[in-house]
């Protein structure tokens, strides 16, 4: 897998503390929906991003990167991308990415894990648009759902397609659901033995998560996350 250089050619706030990159390679990239890029920041430092544009857009990369003053680890990219202008990526790497099996999908984000979603969603609806997908974005508030608008009016233009936002710390004008994202799959589905699922968040709620799907018959080989890689 070849190292590609990309022009940065913006880097813009979606909240106090995530931004998007939209990156332009020297050549397109090649990855299925779903998958991650490597930022390279030296020889033997790698640093994986997950792909928030669709496989079919492969003209450009579009990086959706936490940054608070406490992550240094994202922090540090976003700085030598402002400094440089341009960035070596690698990629598509990952095998949690879009399966073509017709089954109902399921697609679990917490915070920035929606950018892994946001990729899968955008291909399934091109490519399989008669297959339901239903997606749970998790926040601590609903400003950490900066995407809240387009993806409301996306379900109700597309009937295949269904948003349910989730908040941890809800105010007084919140209508919609509360706690923790798998939780409000757990509450809407007893059985998930037909159903395919995707997950991106912390690898303690991927662990959670994958624990009790599995108490609800979701066969292992349909539950995609790269968490699964590691724990």
């Amino acid at each position: 897998m070849s190292d590609i250089l990309c022009q940065v050619d913006a880097i813009t706030p979606l909240t106090e503390a995530v931004y998007k990159v939209v990156l332009t390679p020297a050549s397109p990239v090649d990855f299925y929906a779903g998958q991650y890029v490597l930022v390279h920041m030296g020889e033997t430092d790698k640093r994986p991003f997950s792909i928030a544009n669709a496989a079919y857009n492969n003209q450009q990369i579009e990086l959706h990167i936490g940054a608070d003053e406490n992550n240094a680890y994202a922090s540090e990219v976003l700085e030598r991308m402002k400094s440089e202008g341009e960035i070596t990526i690698s990629g598509g790497h990952g095998e949690a990415h879009l399966q073509s099996n017709g089954k109902p999908m399921i697609l679990i984000a917490g915070g920035t894990g929606f950018s892994y979603a946001y990729s899968i969603l955008q291909q399934s609806l091109k490519d399989h648009p008669h297959t339901p997908v239903t997606l749970y974005w998790g926040g601590r508030n609903k400003e950490d759902l900066y995407l809240f608008d387009e993806l409301t009016s996306m379900a109700e233009e597309n009937e295949q397609f269904s948003f349910i936002p989730v908040v941890e710390y809800a105010d007084e004008n919140w209508q919609g659901r509360t706690g923790w994202v798998h939780h409000a799959v757990l509450a809407d589905y007893t059985d998930l033995s037909d159903k395919q699922v995707y997950i991106a968040g912390r690898f303690e709620m991927a662990k959670a998560a994958r624990d009790d799907f599995y108490e609800r018959k979701l066969p292992d080989d349909q539950l995609f996350g790269d968490a699964y890689a590691f724990i």
